[in-house]
């Protein structure tokens, strides 16, 4: 019985060596083709870098060429543009000269008065006209309140603007009707023709 245990144990071992054998083969299979396609992956990144770094080197080169293409045409129009410019900052400084040597008008040294003493300044002037548009003696006619008139008044302007409304949105309705000229006589002179008492009820 021991024979055939040790018999059965060989076959065993043969057996799983075999196994293990086979398993050696296809695994030396597999990592030789896995080798294989390590070396062409390898040999493909190595180019694919070669032409990255043409193709950046091509675009940056590109890139400096147009920017410095157009840099050179906003030179040109800068050159271009500083004549009006200067021409323009010359007569503004002109029109302040000319401004400057302006006299009040007020000023009547030279045609036989004294020479500042009794002239009175432009700014005083104009003060005095403000004041006197702001004055509380101006009353309206329309809400008889003081510092308006009746041209400013926004009581007049309000209700004007509520009326206006009111036609508008059919609210207040005006009967208007067509009246051949001469036909209605709008003031008759004196009293009534007719007149009739109230009855007493």
């Amino acid at each position: 019985m021991a024979i055939n245990d040790s018999d059965k144990d060989e076959d065993e071992d043969e057996n799983e060596v075999s196994e293990l054998l086979e398993l050696l083969e296809k695994f030396s299979f597999e990592n030789s083709s896995l080798k294989k396609t390590v070396k062409a992956l390898t040999k493909e990144n190595a180019s694919l870098k070669n032409e990255l770094e043409c193709s950046s080197n091509k675009t940056l080169e590109d890139k400096t060429i147009s920017l410095e293409k157009e840099n050179e045409i906003l030179k040109v129009e800068i050159d271009a543009l500083k004549k009006p410019f200067s021409k323009f900052s010359n007569s503004s400084e002109k029109l302040d000269k000319l401004l400057g040597l302006q006299r009040c008008v007020f000023n009547k040294a030279g045609l036989g008065y004294d020479e500042m003493n009794n002239v009175k300044h432009c700014q005083k002037y104009l003060e005095k006209k403000d004041k006197q548009k702001i004055s509380s003696n101006m009353t309206c006619n329309y809400c008889n309140r003081h510092g308006h008139t009746i041209h400013t008044c926004y009581r007049k302007k309000n209700d004007m603007h509520k009326r206006n409304l009111l036609l508008k949105n059919k609210l207040l309705k005006l009967r208007t009707i067509w009246v051949p000229k001469g036909t209605f006589v709008t003031n008759p002179p004196g009293p009534k023709a007719t007149w009739v008492p109230k009855a007493s009820t």
